[in-house]
């Protein structure tokens, strides 16, 4: 599908992407994602509640071709800043599966004010649900505000470290993303999705090697995290750089409990 935009976008504070220019929309190879080509190419998602910019980010207004009846539909994008979300930064990184795509339901540790939660919101669309967990009280205000706009997402100000005390409103969930830059990080990871995660669901951690061990090189960190999460069930399958984004950061993303592949009979 490619959606054409006419006069450019609008946004929040920061504008629309450059007016006059025709703006093409195609879906992203990520389920949900998008990239919007013109003058500057963006990597976008569509706007759940239009009209409405999260945090001073760009949109960008299309009309999409005409439906049975001849009526022309607005469909709103927004800019997906990849020096403000570590998941878009992984997108543009190259990274091979986010595992998370239209109808999910992800757990997101470190929700901060919401700034990335609503773009997951945006993939996951309606049917799917973003439980959205931060312990610092000042961002966790901003990210009732995100909440109370998109009903997918239900936000949980409370210490990830004590994954029971919310046990009663996180379901089974395909995927753990964690953004919490502790230094046991895969101890909290690994404790959720003990609770949370399916069997064969995954993680998605983004880590910050000064945040771990500030005296060891980058590299022997996210080797140790590896280690770690290996010995709390889970297969990892990719490791990538944030770079040029976020110096000295990966991310990891791992499978918990994969099914063991059966032996065919000789």
């Amino acid at each position: 599908m490619i959606l054409f935009c006419r006069g450019g976008g609008r946004g929040g504070r920061g504008g629309g992407m450059k007016g006059g220019a025709k703006v093409v929309i195609e879906p992203h190879r990520h389920e949900g994602i998008f990239i919007a080509r013109g003058k500057e190419d963006a990597l976008v998602t569509l706007n759940s509640t239009p009209g409405v910019a999260v945090y001073g980010e760009k949109r960008i207004s299309v009309e999409s071709p005409p439906g049975p009846d001849g009526n022309v539909v607005k469909v709103e994008y927004r800019v997906w800043n990849p020096f403000r979300s570590k998941i878009a930064a992984a997108v543009l990184g190259g990274v091979d599966n986010i595992w998370i795509k239209p109808g999910s339901k992800v757990l997101y540790l470190g929700a901060a004010a919401g700034t990335s939660v609503s773009h997951v919101s945006d993939i996951v669309g309606p049917k799917g649900n973003v439980y959205a967990v931060e312990f610092s009280h000042r961002p966790g205000r901003d990210l009732l505000n995100v909440a109370k706009a998109r009903t997918n997402v239900i936000p949980i100000i409370e210490d990830a470290r004590h994954p029971l005390k919310y046990r009663m409103l996180v379901g089974m969930v395909d995927c753990v993303f964690a953004d919490i830059a502790q230094p046991d990080q895969a101890r909290i990871v690994a404790l959720n999705s003990h609770y949370f995660l399916k069997n064969g669901g995954h993680s998605v951690i983004a880590i910050k090697a000064s945040c771990i061990d500030s005296t060891a090189a980058p590299e022997a960190v996210f080797r140790r995290e590896v280690n770690k999460l290996q010995g709390e069930n889970f297969k990892p399958l990719e490791q990538l750089t944030l770079e040029p984004y976020e110096r000295d950061h990966c991310v990891l993303i791992s499978q918990y409990r994969p099914s063991k592949k059966k032996k065919s009979p000789e």
